[in-house]
């Protein structure tokens, strides 16, 4: 058994865009796992048509820290899991489409399942190449009629199983510099060891092993989905109140830095 993870879902809460210009033709939603797998699985959650669409459906993911399994419905035979990104990503869709997922907190996936994390940064791989028996559970679903209240017990009994016999055990150190970068909201300095006891170079190993980039870029998605929850206002934005109090140094590094993890500028993002 594992031992007891931090509740960073208390600091950290990945959040992703509504399907915002799709009212009443998509539908997403996310549903909590059962609580004993709350410190390691932020939700399950559901993407799907509630009609045959008239256009091109481009689904944006924005940079959030963590690591998803996805399967369409159709063919849960064919599982994906999707690594940490450093950017966001667009995924054209069909015209009818029924996804349902699982979205890991950070370093969770990889201290399940013994994989590095940082093979699969910045991409998607079918999961039978990464987690082969985790892959084959899936697919033994057969398909799925019901969506996500079917599905999600089932993968709380699945991932129940995997907690009771992990790949690898917590490290310490790699949990106090996540807590301290997130209690910070990615502001914190990173020129010296963040007070772990370890070092810069130390350090990033433990990232790339656990989280899939350097201890900075996972700083920049926190900062970032920081912004996206506080929801900043048209006046906050037009002031340039927002990048201030998150530690950009200018509008433009701000708005860059943005448009690179979101995919579009603040302010029509938040329009």
């Amino acid at each position: 058994m594992l031992s007891p993870l931090p509740d960073i879902r208390t600091l950290f809460r990945p959040l992703q865009p509504t399907t915002r210009g799709s009212e009443g033709q998509v539908l997403y939603r996310e549903v909590l796992p059962l609580k004993d797998l709350q410190n390691w699985i932020y939700c399950y959650w559901e993407l799907k048509t509630l009609a045959p669409l008239d256009t091109a459906f481009h689904y944006r993911v924005v940079a959030d820290g963590c690591m998803d399994i996805f399967f369409e419905t159709a063919r849960p035979d064919q599982p994906y899991i999707m690594g940490f990104s450093s950017s966001y990503t667009e995924f054209p869709l069909p015209d009818v489409f029924h996804y349902i997922g699982v979205r890991f907190l950070p370093g969770a996936f990889p201290l399940l399942y013994g994989i590095k994390a940082a093979a699969l940064t910045n991409r998607f791989e079918a999961l039978e190449n990464v987690v082969p028996a985790l892959s084959k559970s899936i697919a033994s679903m057969n398909a799925i009629t019901d969506g996500l209240d079917q599905v999600s017990s089932i993968f709380d009994k699945l991932f129940l199983t995997a907690l009771a016999h992990p790949a690898r055990q917590p490290d310490n150190r790699f949990y106090e510099a996540v807590d301290l970068i997130l209690r910070a909201q990615g502001t914190t300095s990173l020129n010296h060891n963040l007070g772990t006891g370890v070092s810069p170079r130390q350090l990033r190993r433990l990232f790339d092993e656990y989280i899939g980039d350097s201890p900075k870029t996972f700083s920049k998605i926190v900062r970032f989905q920081h912004i996206l929850q506080a929801k900043p206002s048209a006046e906050s934005l037009r002031k340039n109140k927002i990048f201030f109090t998150a530690g950009y140094y200018d509008q433009a590094h701000f708005i860059k830095e943005f448009k690179t993890l979101f995919g579009n500028t603040p302010a029509a993002a938040f329009r």
